[in-house]
């Protein structure tokens, strides 16, 4: 019985099934937000996906100079990682599917797999387009991965733990503590956006410039999983904030899933926003934007939550 409801677990609820299909609803919602944004109907919600569906039916094909084992299991392996994230993230209450201390750190890892895994995809797909993607997106990476490493450390320094449980726990009976770290939530949701290659922070997969930047010679299935990977990636993201930021879930389980919903609904409409509301800046001002700004605003984030934790004594 262990067994099978670990492979649950894994596969339905709280795994790949509950990720793949919320992560839809999720694009969805964006796009849907987006398009009203600049007085357009948007999709309905079925189109996310019936365009999976037509991308998993479209034939697949290989470069003929690329690495044909590389490209073929870089998609796989950037899904995996994202959805194993999902298993870390507390849903319906405060602790997740396989809560342990430092869960955290493993899902900080297993979010950053995915844009070591687009790096290669573009390098091993031998196309020019891809290669100029691939450095972009490794300096990207440089820019926006520490100051969200601060962002997302804020709460677990202030609580003490580096186990999301836990942090949650102090956030519920500390509500104070989710307006002593509001700077480190606006970092992170900028972070996040560049994590995710969103606009104005899409320079690795500039349409106008690189086709598609480091997936641009894939197709059919591996395509797929590429997209999907990057809505499952986002659904973590909002997941994880609105639990170390925004104090997780209280009550029975079937209003915590509710109030869950609600969270990542409202984190997701943040970004859509910001998508609508900001146009494309170049890779070098992406660099010079979280070096200059991201970074020390969350440098001086981590000094004062560390002020008060020293003043308060928790």
């Amino acid at each position: 019985m262990d067994i099978v409801l670990d492979l649950v677990r894994i596969l339905i609820f709280p795994g790949l099934l509950f990720a793949v299909l919320l992560s839809l609803f999720l694009e969805w919602l964006d796009r849907k937000i987006y398009a009203r944004m600049q007085n357009r109907v948007g999709p309905p919600l079925r189109q996310p996906l019936w365009d999976l569906f037509k991308l998993l039916a479209k034939e697949d094909i290989v470069p003929e100079r690329a690495d044909p084992f590389m490209f073929t299991v870089l998609p796989v392996l950037t899904l995996a990682a994202a959805a194993t994230a999902m298993l870390y993230i507390p849903i319906w209450g405060p602790e997740s599917a396989y809560p342990f201390w430092g869960d955290l750190l493993v899902i900080i890892f297993l979010l950053t797999v995915p844009t070591m895994v687009l790096f290669l995809a573009g390098w091993f797909s031998a196309n020019p387009f891809g290669a100029v993607g691939s450095f972009r997106t490794v300096i990207q990476f440089l820019s926006y991965e520490v100051p969200l490493l601060l962002a997302v450390l804020t709460p677990a320094v202030l609580a003490g733990s580096w186990s999301i449980s836990d942090i949650v726990r102090f956030q519920q009976t500390h509500p104070w503590a989710m307006a002593a770290q509001l700077a480190a939530l606006g970092v992170g949701l900028l972070a996040l956006q560049g994590k995710l290659e969103r606009v104005p922070f899409d320079a690795p997969e500039a349409e106008t410039e690189i086709v598609a930047g480091p997936i641009t010679e894939y197709t059919g299935r591996r395509l797929a999983l590429f997209r999907l990977s990057t809505d499952v990636q986002m659904l973590v993201g909002a997941a994880l904030f609105s639990n170390i930021f925004l104090a997780g879930v209280v009550g029975p389980w079937y209003l915590a899933i509710l109030l869950f919903l609600a969270k990542i609904i409202f984190l997701v409409g943040v970004l859509a926003a910001l998508r609508a509301m900001v146009a494309r800046i170049r890779i070098e001002q992406m660099r010079a934007f979280s070096w200059k700004y991201l970074v020390p605003i969350a440098v001086a984030q981590m000094a004062v939550i560390v002020l008060i934790k020293v003043g308060v004594g928790v």
